[in-house]
C-alpha cells in the first residue's frame, strides 16, 4: 500500500503535466484549423493571456497589447476597492511627488491671470531666488518659446519649469522696473514640499499647527514646529487636520508618538496575507502632556484618521469638528517592469480599541464617493444627532469613553459646517474667484508700497485703511456682479477679512494668511474657547 502511494505521488505530477500539454496543443492545433470559436483551450493560469493574444492575433483591425493590459489592469482592480488602483509610468512621479516632500524644479508659485505667469512666491534658497528673481516678475519665454498670451495651460507651464535637478531652463522676465526683457538661466534643484502649513501661538499658552498632509517629510516638519511653539511657551496645542487626506502612515504614528505615554498602542493592522502589526509608542515625546485637540472634518482621511484615532483611543485629546471620511485601508506599492505600478490595498488598520473606520464599499466606486454628499442632504454636516451607529460599532476607551467604529472618526465635540454670511451675493463673488483674483491684483499692483512691512501685522494695519471693502464692491461691479447692500450687510465682514487674508498671504505665505483667516473661522474660535475654559 505505501509503495502504491509512492507510485502515485511519482507519476500523479507527471499525468497532470501531459494532460495539461495536451490542452494546450489540442487548442493549438484547433486554431491552425480554423475551427477555433468554441474549443479553444487554455490553461486557467493563462486565461487572461489567452485573451489577449486572441485579440491581438485575430481582431479585425491592428490593436496594442500594450494598450490592452493597460485598460485590463485597472479594470480588475476596479472590481476590488475603491483604494486598489493602477498608476501608468508616466503619471507615477506626479503622483508620488507630493509624498515624497520635494520636486526638482526652478522654486518659484505662480499664478496665470489674463493668461500670463506672475510669479506669485520665491522659495527661500531656491535657484530662482539666488538669481534674483522677484516676486511680480513675469515669465514671458521659457527656453525661446513664448508663454504669454497664448492660452497655455498651467500643466503646460509647469512641465516646461520642471525638470531634473542639475538641468537648466531659460527664461525671459518681464519687470516693472525695465523697459528691456531680462533673461535668466536657471540650474534646476530640489524644491521642498512643506506638509505643516504653519505654526503659531495663538495666545501666550496656545500653539496652533496645521498639518496638509502626511509626507516623507512631515513628521520631521512637525517636531520641528513643535519645538519651535515649546520654545513660545506652548501649554495647549491645536493640531489641525481639517481636508488632510492621508499619506504615508509612519508619519502620522510617528507623530502619535510624539504625543503619547511610552507603551500606549496607536493603530495596529491586519490583512489575509499579513498577520496583525502592532505599533506602540515609545519613550521619546516632545508633547506628553499638556491639553490637546485635534480638528477633523470630512475630508480628513487615512492617516489623518490614524493619529486622531490614536490620540481619542487612548483618552489623550479631544476630537473637535464634523466625522472624518473613513478611509481604514493599508495600501503596498508594487513596481512593474515598465516603470508604472500598482497600489493593492493589503490590510486593514484599527484604532487602539479595535474600531475598523473604514466605511463601506460594498455597493461601488460611485456610491463610495458619493457618500459625503449623502451626508450633507442627510443634515450630518448640520446636526450631530443624525448620525447612527448600530450598538455593534461602539467600543469604550479606557477612560470610559464610547467611540464608534464603521465610517470615520465620530468628534467629541461636533461643529457644524458654518454657513453665517453665506449669502447669495457671497456666493456669486466666490464661484467666480473675485475675493482671490481682486486680492492678487491689488498685490501686483501696490508692491512697492507693501513689500516693505517688516511682519503682516504692519501689513494688516495699513491694509485696515485702505477701504478695501469699497474697492472690492466696484470691482466685482465691473465683473457683471452688482452691488448687493444687504448682501454686504451680512457678508461683508467675511469679505473684507478674506480680501485681507489672501493680500497678506501673497506677502508673507502661510505665515500671514493662518491668523488673519482665523478670525472667521468658526471652528477655531470654538476649540480656543474650549482650551481656555480647560
Amino acid at each position: 500500500m505505501k509503495y502504491e502511494n509512492k507510485k502515485s505521488a511519482v507519476y500523479l505530477p507527471i499525468l497532470l503535466a501531459i494532460v495539461l500539454v495536451g490542452g494546450i496543443l489540442i487548442g493549438l492545433q484547433l486554431h491552425k484549423t480554423g475551427n477555433n470559436q468554441s474549443f479553444n483551450i487554455y490553461p486557467k493560469p493563462d486565461k487572461l493571456n489567452g485573451v489577449v493574444n486572441f485579440i491581438e492575433s485575430e481582431y479585425v483591425d491592428t490593436v496594442s497589447r500594450y494598450d490592452l493590459v493597460e485598460v485590463a489592469i485597472p479594470a480588475m482592480l476596479k472590481s476590488l476597492d475603491p483604494h486598489s488602483v493602477y498608476i501608468p509610468a508616466k503619471d507615477l512621479q506626479r503622483i508620488n511627488e507630493p509624498l515624497e516632500g520635494n520636486f526638482e524644479g526652478i522654486g518659484v508659485t505662480f499664478n496665470m491671470p489674463n493668461d500670463t505667469v506672475v510669479i506669485m512666491t520665491v522659495v527661500s534658497g531656491g535657484p530662482s531666488e539666488l538669481l534674483g528673481i522677484l516676486p511680480g516678475d513675469r515669465i514671458i519665454i521659457i527656453n525661446e518659446t513664448l508663454v504669454a498670451g497664448v492660452k497655455m495651460t498651467e500643466e503646460d507651464i509647469i512641465s516646461r519649469l520642471k525638470g531634473p535637478r542639475g538641468t537648466k531652463v531659460n527664461v525671459g522676465i518681464e519687470r516693472k522696473e525695465s523697459d528691456e526683457l531680462l533673461n535668466f538661466e536657471i540650474k534646476r534643484d530640489k524644491i521642498p514640499l512643506i506638509s505643516v502649513d504653519v505654526a503659531y501661538m495663538m495666545t501666550d499658552e496656545i500653539g496652533y499647527l496645521k498639518i496638509s498632509k502626511f509626507s516623507r517629510t512631515t513628521y520631521h516638519e512637525f517636531v520641528e514646529a513643535l519645538t519651535k511653539l515649546k520654545d513660545l511657551g506652548l501649554k495647549k496645542l491645536i493640531i489641525d487636520l481639517r481636508g488632510n487626506g492621508g499619506g504615508y502612515m509612519d508619519a502620522a504614528t510617528n507623530i502619535a508618538d510624539q504625543l503619547l505615554e511610552k507603551g500606549k498602542l496607536i493603530v495596529y493592522t491586519e490583512g489575509k496575507a499579513r498577520p496583525r502589526d502592532e505599533i506602540y509608542a515609545t519613550e521619546k515625546g516632545l508633547f506628553k502632556e499638556g491639553d490637546l485637540l485635534i480638528l477633523l472634518d470630512e475630508w480628513s482621511a487615512s492617516a489623518s484618521e490614524i493619529l486622531a484615532g490614536a490620540i481619542q483611543d487612548n483618552d489623550r485629546g479631544t476630537i473637535m469638528g464634523r466625522r472624518s471620511f473613513g478611509k481604514g485601508l493599508v495600501q503596498e506599492p508594487m513596481m512593474l517592469t515598465d516603470g508604472s505600478a500598482i497600489r493593492l490595498t493589503i490590510a486593514r488598520y484599527y484604532t487602539p480599541t479595535g474600531r475598523s473606520i473604514q466605511k463601506p464599499y460594498n455597493n461601488g466606486r460611485e456610491e463610495y464617493y458619493n457618500d459625503l454628499h449623502q451626508r450633507y442632504v442627510n443634515g450630518e454636516f448640520d446636526i450631530a444627532d443624525s448620525i447612527r451607529f448600530p450598538d455593534s460599532l461602539k467600543f469604550v476607551t479606557p477612560g470610559g469613553k464610547t467611540v464608534f467604529g464603521g465610517g470615520g472618526i465620530m468628534p467629541d465635540i461636533f461643529v457644524p459646517l458654518d454657513t453665517t454670511g453665506i449669502t447669495p451675493y457671497f456666493r456669486k463673488i466666490r464661484n467666480n474667484a473675485l475675493i482671490y483674483r481682486f486680492s492678487f491684483e491689488y498685490t501686483d499692483l501696490n508692491r512697492d508700497k507693501i513689500n516693505h512691512f517688516d511682519n503682516y501685522h504692519e501689513l494688516i494695519s495699513y491694509l485696515e485703511q485702505q477701504n478695501l471693502l469699497g474697492k472690492f464692491v466696484l470691482y466685482a461691479r465691473d465683473k457683471g456682479i452688482p452691488e448687493d447692500q444687504e448682501g454686504l450687510r451680512e457678508s461683508g465682514d467675511i469679505i473684507h477679512t478674506q480680501i485681507k487674508a489672501y493680500i497678506t498671504r501673497n506677502i508673507f505665505d502661510n505665515d500671514g494668511f493662518y491668523p488673519v483667516f482665523h478670525s472667521i473661522d468658526h471652528t477655531m474660535k470654538k476649540a480656543v474657547t474650549f482650551l481656555q475654559k480647560g
